[in-house]
């Protein structure tokens, strides 16, 4: 691929100004957040940075580049897609803990306007509804069922608004999976615990999906054929490479997110001795 033809790549398919914001706006609050922490004498670590930009940037290149054109034109790499949306860049969005670089970085009028909806009591109940572990779970598995049963995957790929509702259902829920996974610990949040239960929980029943395409004898997916396949591969190899897609990777993310929560454990337990410490030395 010639240098211009990669260019032509990373163009927009179909630009959304929608799209555009969502990602080009976090980045410019998190990169100015950046320089104003950095001249408060309280920088942020580069691999936090790193993993908010890749992530920020994984969610742009699915959505924006002609990998959008791909996803319509094979099954599997349409399965890459919601993988990024669904769980890599939020994963690495959540990771990277960028809530004090974001503030830091918004501009004050800006944060005016955002305050009345950041507080307003109806959105706050919503949020705390699905940010329970059970609806949260539910609802993340509950969407990748839904979006690839058959019938509705049909028209999802054929009607633009069902589309775009579909991509964006998996990014925001993905964004507030993840966040309550990864998210810091805080009053009303679940314990690490709860937390590494709800991955595994997450994890069995996409783990099913996923050998059920790779293993199923027939295509579920013509409208890929009715569409035209982007490469000149069978629709039963792209329905399974789509299935180890759906199975093999989400496992990954599950594994990664325990570790993480573990690490967070055993620092927790390290700190626990020398709190007690301190709490008898204020004692005597």
């Amino acid at each position: 691929m010639s240098v211009l033809a990669a260019l032509r790549f990373l163009l927009p398919w179909e630009f959304s100004p929608v799209a555009l914001a969502a990602c080009a706006l976090p980045a410019a609050a998190y990169l100015a957040g950046l320089r104003a922490r950095r001249a408060s004498g309280r920088p942020e670590g580069g691999l936090r940075t790193l993993a908010f930009l890749v992530g920020v940037g994984s969610i742009y290149a699915v959505m924006q580049t002609h990998v959008d054109f791909l996803a319509q034109h094979m099954f599997w790499i349409h399965r890459v897609q919601h993988l990024v949306l669904h769980h890599l860049g939020p994963f690495l969005i959540a990771l990277s803990a960028p809530t004090e670089t974001l503030v830091a970085g918004t501009p004050r009028a800006l944060a005016r306007r955002l305050a009345p909806v950041v507080s307003n009591r109806a959105l706050r109940a919503l949020y705390r509804t699905l940010q329970q572990p059970v609806i949260a779970c539910t609802l993340f598995v509950g969407l990748i069922f839904f979006w690839l049963t058959p019938a509705v995957h049909f028209y999802a790929m054929l009607i633009k608004p069902i589309y775009l509702t579909m991509n964006w259902s998996m990014l925001i829920d993905g964004l507030l999976f993840w966040w309550l996974i990864l998210g810091p610990e805080r009053a009303g949040a679940p314990r690490l615990a709860t937390r590494m239960a709800m991955l595994v929980a997450i994890a069995i029943p996409q783990a099913i999906l996923g050998a059920y395409l790779t293993f199923r004898a027939a295509p579920l997916y013509d409208v890929y054929g009715l569409c035209g396949r982007a490469f000149a591969i069978s629709p039963q190899l792209d329905q399974q490479l789509g299935g180890l897609n759906t199975w093999i990777p989400p496992g990954m993310m599950s594994a990664l997110g325990l570790v993480v929560l573990a690490s967070r454990w055993m620092r927790a337990d390290e700190r626990a001795p020398l709190r007690a410490s301190g709490q008898l030395g204020r004692a005597g």
